[in-house]
């Protein structure tokens, strides 16, 4: 049973829920946890906007307080353990940014070609050996307290700085990062956001292919990007809960 009161209906058979409205990021999250957690079919992962949970206020300053916002408000919501993840695009000569903005760059959240356009505007100067950047992904699993999968009580889960936390939900937080150098043209049709522009560090190294995140099948991007580090890192938890 829950000792969270569920304030939006979740589908019967519901066991988690990802926080996102982003139907790309969706699939994403479903393709990596999938093989990490036995027993974890798709159609007992929903997502916020299928429940049409409420979005809380992301204005957090950094990737880890703004997912932990999100899974524990989600988890709140739905009585549900909840994964969110915030991540972003950071670039050393932009001090970091776009950073936490990385989804509303121009002004607009969620518009990936005009975010995309307006960074490349902004680096139209700068040659190959300074392009560099990184993907940056904080993953969050908030478990409301009293979750009790098959009738036993859930206490596992830690607070990056250890011991229980004295709200609920119970959070774990983890943050992974991928390296790489963003190009000066966008390449492929795959991912979403700034992946045709991001060459990941182990394609760009010597005898590397030289490809974007774009240009690679969902499989080999899941296998070394930020998220399925992050969700990798998730997933022993997840499988001990769920």
């Amino acid at each position: 049973m829950n000792a969270t009161s569920p304030t939006v209906r979740v589908p019967q058979g519901a066991r988690l829920v990802l926080a996102t409205h982003n139907q790309g990021k969706l699939s994403e999250l479903r393709a990596i946890l999938a093989p990490l957690v036995p027993g974890l079919a798709p159609e007992a992962v929903v997502s916020a906007a299928s429940l049409d949970a409420p979005e809380p206020v992301e204005d957090g300053l950094t990737f880890a307080t703004n997912a932990r916002t999100k899974a524990c408000c989600l988890a709140e919501a739905t009585g549900l353990p909840a994964v969110a993840d915030d991540s972003g695009l950071c670039v050393d000569v932009l001090g970091g940014a776009p950073g936490i903005f990385s989804a509303r760059w121009c002004g607009r959240h969620g518009d990936d070609t005009a975010n995309l356009r307006l960074l490349l505007d902004q680096l139209r100067d700068i040659r190959a050996p300074h392009r560099r950047a990184r993907f940056t992904c904080a993953a969050v699993l908030a478990v409301p307290r009293g979750w009790a999968p098959g009738g036993r009580a859930w206490g596992g889960a830690t607070s990056p700085g250890g011991g229980l936390l004295a709200q609920t939900p119970v959070v774990t937080v983890v943050e992974r990062s991928m390296e790489g150098r963003l190009l000066t043209a966008p390449r492929g049709e795959g991912g979403f956001g700034y992946d045709p522009v991001f060459v990941p560090a182990s394609e760009d190294a010597p005898g590397g292919s030289g490809r974007t995140t774009a240009q690679m099948s969902p499989e080999e991007k899941n296998a070394i990007s930020h998220r399925g580090q992050a969700l990798r890192d998730l997933a022993p938890v997840l499988a001990r809960l769920l």
